[in-house]
């Protein structure tokens, strides 16, 4: 009888758009992180009418910004009363110019990118919600070498 290695996490990450759906999955994370003693990464994926806008020059890029930093502050709160480290970054989930280029994939190379041994994001919503992240977990759940959590 072969005797496998133990599961063990290290970097949980934790893909949001600032919609509900991702601020749960926020809480999934760092409850999976508090239990394998690991860190979180929130990476902020930002949408196909927010790139678009901001390419056009209708979306002001410091509203963007500031949306994000808030969200994220409260990302930041909650991993900090669990004291579960947390990193940040912010990503355009789509290109104009790459068609390869979304939601979905962007979770996988970010995850690829940091070294995440687990992913928790939201799942589609159950209304018609433009959230970025809504179909991304189809995808993730099919094409993720770690496990994943969809919440």
């Amino acid at each position: 009888m072969d005797v496998s290695e133990p599961f063990t996490v290290d970097m949980v990450l934790a893909p949001v758009d600032g919609s509900e759906e991702s601020a749960t999955a926020v809480e999934y994370a760092v409850a999976v992180a508090e239990r394998y003693d690991a860190s979180v990464h929130a990476l902020y994926v930002l949408g196909r009418g927010v790139v678009k806008g901001m390419n056009a020059g209708t979306v002001d890029e410091n509203d963007v910004a500031e949306t994000a930093r808030e969200f994220l502050g409260d990302v930041e709160a909650v991993t900090t009363e669990a004291d579960v480290p947390l990193s940040t970054s912010m990503t355009q989930g789509f290109s104009e110019t790459r068609k390869t280029r979304h939601p979905g994939s962007v979770v996988l190379d970010a995850a690829e990118s940091i070294g995440a041994d687990f992913i928790v994001l939201p799942r589609e919503p159950d209304d018609t919600s433009p959230d970025v992240l809504e179909h991304a977990a189809e995808y993730v759940l099919a094409y993720a070498s770690q496990p994943v959590l969809s919440v």
